[in-house]
């Protein structure tokens, strides 16, 4: 098998920040709303900087206003995915975004979503499912009315519970509440957390929400204790290389500490984050770490199978993507 024909798993992904640019272009001009700024001369989305680009997503997703919205932004990335040979996405979505955190409105768009989803695993072999996410800058008492929106609509689609947004707001333990209502509904749970943080919002995220898995955590590498725990405890990172790069945490790619953690033996997969913004997709981000650290085909599938293991969704899902990850020939 090829690198190129190597099926993928991707856990962190943001689905409006997964939006093409023509398509929320398309969404402004038909409301009449003048984005134009978030604009690069290309087309594509413009950001030097992780503020500039919180500002510019949140612009981007002003212009999605409805459940119809979300259900073309979700049937345009999941026809993308799949081109990237993506067979089993997870996304995070927040009903901040979606409904003002509104549970009857939180439902409809999220109908939405899940009728697009359908049609694109019809159309495409792509399987989506879903990861409520409140919004760290926003505050805790959102994030507790987001939590109460993921847990009554936990199942087979909504199978987790996460945090995203600016780390250096706040305090982990400040939103554990809401984690805590996400795990009573069974929802696994994560956190973005050693990014912009540093390990030690790594360390926060364990201790005070508990959670199963880490979003980026790269930072955990100035730690060498912390390495040694996510060893012991088998945490899995959901490491974004482009992402990072993009934004400035590391130079370059040889820079960035994915190799050292992996050879460290912790446990991580590759996703893209927010594709469009970040110039990147799931190819790019294979052919960058093949090109800076000589990995092949078996360290891809190591990684997919990690990815598989560490996903949220149910044992019946995770065995027919185990299917889709085995070689042609088997």
């Amino acid at each position: 098998m090829s690198l190129t024909a190597l099926p993928r798993i991707e856990l962190h992904h943001h689905l409006e920040g997964a939006a093409p640019p023509a398509l929320i272009r398309d969404m402004a001009r038909a409301r009449h709303v003048d984005i134009s700024g978030i604009f690069g001369p290309d087309g594509g989305y413009f950001c030097r900087d992780f503020p500039q680009f919180l500002d510019i997503y949140e612009a981007a997703t002003s212009v999605l206003q409805g459940p119809g919205d979300y259900a073309r932004l979700t049937a345009a990335v999941l026809e993308q995915a799949a081109a990237q040979g993506v067979v089993y996405l997870e996304t995070f979505l927040s009903p901040d975004f979606c409904g003002g955190r509104d549970l009857t409105a939180w439902r409809e768009y999220l109908h939405a979503i899940e009728e697009a989803a359908a049609a694109a695993e019809a159309a495409h072999g792509i399987t989506l499912r879903a990861i409520v996410t409140c919004i760290r800058h926003f505050d805790p008492d959102k994030a507790r009315q987001t939590a109460l929106c993921a847990a009554e609509t936990a199942g087979r689609f909504v199978v987790g519970f996460g945090i995203a947004g600016d780390e250096t707001v706040g305090r982990p333990r400040d939103f554990a509440w809401a984690f805590d209502m996400a795990r009573e509904a069974g929802l696994g749970l994560t956190a973005h957390a050693g990014e912009w943080g540093g390990p030690q919002s790594v360390r926060d995220a364990l201790s005070d929400l508990r959670v199963d898995r880490i979003g980026h955590g790269v930072r955990a590498i100035e730690d060498p204790a912390l390495v040694e725990h996510l060893v012991e405890t088998g945490i899995v990172l959901e490491i974004c290389p482009g992402s990072n790069i993009a934004l400035g945490l590391y130079p370059d790619w040889r820079s960035h500490p994915i190799e050292r953690l992996r050879k460290a033996g912790v446990k991580l997969t590759v996703s893209t984050d927010d594709p469009p913004f970040f110039r990147t997709s799931m190819t790019r981000e294979y052919d960058r770490l093949a090109d800076a650290f000589g990995w092949d085909e078996d360290v891809f599938a190591q990684i997919n199978r990690v990815a598989l293991d560490a996903a949220f969704c149910d044992a019946d899902t995770r065995a027919a993507i185990a299917k889709k990850l085995e070689p042609a020939d088997v």
